[in-house]
């Protein structure tokens, strides 16, 4: 489903959301070869053996889940050269409490810029008005401030801290949980940047 372009006023700059395809296997490889040093820290994926084959993977995965309906993955484009800025998706979804974890990351490129704050409140929109969800859920490592600002400025409500709330290579680790609803959206979003084009 197309989603709309989102603006970061402070800069001018805008990034585009849209379902990954086989085409961005390049570009996505790059980005995060590219921004290593920073998502290793949380991102078991992120290694230095990271390599073209696993992007295609990846690619491959949020293509079967989203055709069967558990998890919707979207990349993060610069809207006026392509560029990848990063990645945000929808997961864990439970259909009986219509609820579903939200989770980003940025390129080094693109941080500091806001594009993941305005993504990721795209991708909670989208949950909200097209799968119909009531509560999304962002857990988040306590060490990770880039992320726990993230949350906040998305205007998400710090729950607490979940003990052994997440799994990263194969350990747990507390996580500082946020959720949305529906509502808490709606005072945080300009209707001028989510407008569909004319």
């Amino acid at each position: 489903m197309p989603m709309p372009a989102t603006t970061n006023p402070d800069t001018a700059s805008a990034c585009a959301l849209r379902p990954w395809t086989i085409d961005d296997t390049d570009a996505l490889h790059a980005a995060v070869a590219a921004s290593l040093p920073t998502l290793s820290q949380w991102l078991p994926w992120a290694t230095p053996a990271y390599a073209r084959a696993d992007a295609a993977a990846w690619i491959a995965h949020c293509l079967r889940s989203r055709e069967i309906g558990e998890e919707y993955h979207f990349g993060m484009f610069d809207a006026g050269s392509g560029e990848v800025l990063g990645g945000v998706g929808l997961n864990h979804r439970i259909r009986a409490y219509r609820s579903a974890n939200l989770g980003y990351w940025t390129a080094d490129t693109a941080r500091g810029r806001g594009v993941a704050v305005e993504a990721a409140r795209q991708a909670a929109r989208f949950g909200f008005e097209t799968l119909e969800l009531l509560r999304i859920a962002i857990l988040i490592q306590p060490e990770n401030r880039a992320s726990l600002r993230v949350a906040v400025k998305l205007g998400a409500v710090c729950e607490g801290i979940a003990r052994n709330g997440i799994v990263v290579a194969g350990r747990p680790h507390e996580a500082i949980v946020h959720s949305l609803l529906p509502e808490d959206l709606a005072p945080a979003c300009d209707p001028g940047v989510f407008a569909p084009p004319d």
